[in-house]
């Protein structure tokens, strides 16, 4: 079993991305073969300041790392030092539909943000994005991938790709499953938690960042919005600022939500203990990260390593697809 997954250097990882996904990553590479890369040509989709990038992404890696991602047991690497990926993005960018791309749902949201601009004003790479996406997966013959539900629309473009791929041209791609973390895969934003906590929302206030310090953390999670009523119950509905900071305390101590949901009969002590459970499990994360961020050379050692055993295994690949649609060998 192959497992493929990354995150976008855009901004700082968060709660979210911890819960949902990176703990998720941990587990996953003791279970199955493992690559786990930081997309950073994902994120020229929008511009980007070329120092923050660079910071950002090298940040990213050190916090994979600072997770619990093992180099000796999974391959960690930055997806710009493999360029199969931009290369097979193109040969798959010359199987998708217009229309395909069109209906991405992502797409049509970052097109409706620019208000007045519309489609005319958005990056060609945002449009085009899937396909690269699709490349990530495809190149490693990735059998399963951990996605958040916004992006489970693009996992199956992705499996139709492959299948029309396959049919076209001859059985060339594994045709990938997707997998959606139990619980917390979805963990909302504090103060507006009808929404997804992001890496780059406009107010930072209802977000946890993994490198916040613990102060930051309490105030944040102890000015959560929640509701008038006072009964503490699991209902993302008519509830959702309760249920989510009961999904959080559920992931952070490892309980069923109905176990946690059955301690509580008021919102304060509710409050209370998801901070303290949120700062006592991210306090290894962040001691970790300091380690690395005084030693950059040694992250960068990972990557550089992981990046040549991902090039070996995505050259396979590659080497398929361009000889299955008629390509010359290089």
């Amino acid at each position: 079993m192959r497992v493929l997954s990354g995150i976008k250097p855009s901004g700082r990882l968060q709660l979210g991305n911890y819960l949902g996904a990176l703990r998720q990553f941990v587990a996953d590479q003791h279970e199955s073969d493992c690559f786990f890369c930081v997309v950073d040509l994902h994120a020229l989709t929008v511009e980007q300041a070329p120092a923050t990038l660079r910071a950002q992404t090298l940040e990213t890696a050190e916090l994979f790392l600072a997770a619990g991602l093992d180099p000796d047991v999974c391959t960690l690497f930055v997806q710009s030092a493999v360029p199969a990926h931009s290369e097979l993005a193109w040969l798959l960018q010359c199987v998708a539909g217009f229309g395909e791309l069109r209906r991405m749902v992502q797409f049509k949201e970052k097109a409706a943000d620019l208000g007045g601009k519309g489609q005319d004003a958005v990056r060609v790479g945002l449009f085009t994005y899937p396909t690269l996406m699709a490349a990530d997966i495809l190149l490693y013959d990735a059998d399963r991938v951990p996605v958040g539900e916004d992006q489970r629309q693009h996992l199956e473009l992705t499996r139709d790709l492959a299948v029309r791929f396959n049919s076209h041209y001859g059985d060339t791609f594994v045709v990938p499953a997707a997998a959606t973390p139990r619980l917390a895969a979805r963990v909302m934003d504090l103060q507006e938690p009808t929404v997804k906590m992001g890496k780059s929302s406009a107010s930072t206030q209802g977000i946890v960042y993994l490198l916040d310090p613990p102060e930051d953390v309490v105030r944040k999670i102890r000015r959560a919005v929640t509701d008038t009523e006072s009964e503490v119950r699991f209902d993302p509905v008519t509830k959702p600022g309760v249920s989510n900071l009961l999904a959080i305390l559920a992931a952070a101590s490892g309980r069923s939500l109905e176990a946690v949901a059955a301690g509580y009969t008021q919102y304060g002590p509710l409050k209370a203990d998801t901070a303290e459970a949120v700062v006592e499990l991210l306090r290894p994360l962040r001691e970790r990260f300091e380690a690395l961020a005084a030693d950059p050379p040694t992250t960068q050692a990972v990557l550089r390593a992981g990046a040549e055993r991902a090039r070996e295994v995505a050259a396979g690949t590659l080497g398929r697809a361009r000889n299955a649609m008629g390509l010359l060998a290089p």
